[in-house]
């Protein structure tokens, strides 16, 4: 979310293109029931675009503004946009530390997977909760890497994970944060509306080609490898274990995965 954060996935095509098979059914179906027609949207952390746009859909008319920290994923956004015919979003570069907009503008105000990367989680959803009309919703959910569990047992995937752990803490962040959540947003002065969890789970063939190969890919040419070895939580050698032991999982027929995450709808109250 800014230059002191710095993204422990970075991204490489590997990390962009699992990112975009990200959607509002797969990655924010505890907001479905909030959304309606006409409603002004924030998407902080907005990435390549696939959930902002999905979510543009569903509110048409209402507006959506996507913000990344990253120029190349708001081009790429606004390109994807422009591609399926939605014009009722727009994409710019900006950080949940600092956004530029007025008190009380959005409707709604949308994470996802972004708090697990701020050195200052606080700091954001209090943010978020400042550009969020009286009476609209900030709606966040992310990661507990911490529980993430697989099958079959691999000696490569538990080294992929306690490597991950330790090199998202390196990068300033919180693997775990999802279970933070519904605190977060008590402290930041919200009124908790829902809380809740929900899991991605991998275990189809497409699935797990998708997920392992992809994670192959990142465990050895993401910014994920350069926080690996600048938190000296891997070698080189132990990043080609890892990459190995995905493809492995990924061909495996038996091959399962899961990621919990922790979801929070919290409301801005009306002022009296």
């Amino acid at each position: 979310m800014s230059a002191h954060d710095p993204y422990v996935h970075g991204h490489h095509e590997s990390v962009v293109r699992s990112h975009a098979r990200r959607t509002v059914e797969n990655s924010a179906a505890y907001l479905i029931p909030f959304l309606t027609a006409g409603m002004r949207v924030l998407d902080v952390g907005s990435g390549p675009g696939t959930i902002t746009v999905d979510l543009a859909r569903r509110v048409q008319p209402g507006r959506v503004l996507g913000i990344d920290v990253e120029p190349l994923m708001a081009e790429r956004a606004t390109g994807l946009a422009e591609s399926q015919g939605i014009g009722n979003v727009t994409f710019d570069t900006g950080s949940g530390y600092e956004i530029d907009s007025p008190d009380d503008t959005f409707d709604l105000v949308h994470a996802h997977q972004v708090l697990q990367h701020v050195s200052d989680p606080l700091r954001v959803m209090t943010e978020m909760l400042r550009v969020v009309k009286p009476g609209g919703i900030v709606a966040v959910r992310d990661a507990i890497y911490s529980g993430c569990s697989w099958y079959p047992d691999s000696t490569g995937l538990d080294s992929w994970h306690t490597t991950y752990l330790a090199a998202a803490r390196f990068a300033h962040g919180d693997p775990d944060i999802g279970r933070r959540l519904r605190a977060l947003a008590l402290n930041a002065g919200g009124t908790i509306v829902a809380s809740s969890a929900s899991v991605w789970c991998y275990s189809a063939p497409e699935e797990r080609e998708s997920w392992g190969n992809t994670w192959a890919e990142r465990a050895t040419d993401s910014h994920f490898a350069v926080m690996a070895l600048e938190s000296g939580a891997a070698r080189t050698d132990d990043l080609v274990v890892i990459a190995r032991a995905w493809r492995e999982w990924a061909r495996d027929d038996a091959g399962w995965f899961e990621i919990p995450h922790g979801e929070v709808i919290a409301r801005k109250e009306r002022r009296v």
